[in-house]
């Protein structure tokens, strides 16, 4: 059973204890689905200040909405297109301080004001994205891309 931890306010600290979360939610399991589910709702635990955190699973060569917390979310996203598409297009996390500068962000939630996407490959090849989004501008660091980055590729280990 999962009980949520109060965590210590200390950012690389507390990143490291969610990344062992995952893995202990994980590592028993064999459904991605459930996986990723799992996932997006430690993430939403753990992070303040966000109104969305979820996947994209790439599928006939788009990326299609999968687990996640939050309002309900634009289904389809074509290669390239908005800050998920970009990701995948660049193979690199796209870390967005005002989506409203971003050439071609697609609006899901007006609510939103910065982002963050990570592209997830698996076995060299597209799987999606970890897309997390908040409703103030700025809201991730270096320090939030490179735990989230790490939480990526920890969370590939699981997926199939």
């Amino acid at each position: 059973m999962f009980q949520a931890t109060a965590y210590s306010g200390n950012k690389t600290n507390d990143y490291e204890l969610l990344i062992k979360q995952l893995v202990a939610l994980s590592e028993e399991e064999t459904d991605t689905i459930a996986i990723l589910s799992n996932a997006s709702a430690l993430l939403n635990q753990f992070l303040d200040n966000v109104n969305w955190v979820g996947f994209y699973l790439w599928k006939d060569d788009e990326l299609v909405l999968g687990p996640f917390q939050g309002l309900p979310a634009c289904i389809r996203i074509a290669y390239g297109k908005g800050v998920c598409g970009a990701a995948i297009k660049e193979n690199a996390t796209q870390r967005v301080p005002d989506v409203f500068e971003f050439p071609g962000h697609i609006a899901c939630d007006s609510a939103s004001r910065s982002e963050i996407v990570v592209p997830l490959l698996k076995d060299g090849e597209i799987f999606g994205v970890l897309d997390i989004d908040s409703p103030s501008t700025n809201r991730f660091d270096e320090t939030d891309q490179i735990y989230l980055e790490k939480f990526a590729a920890e969370l590939k280990r699981f997926i199939r």
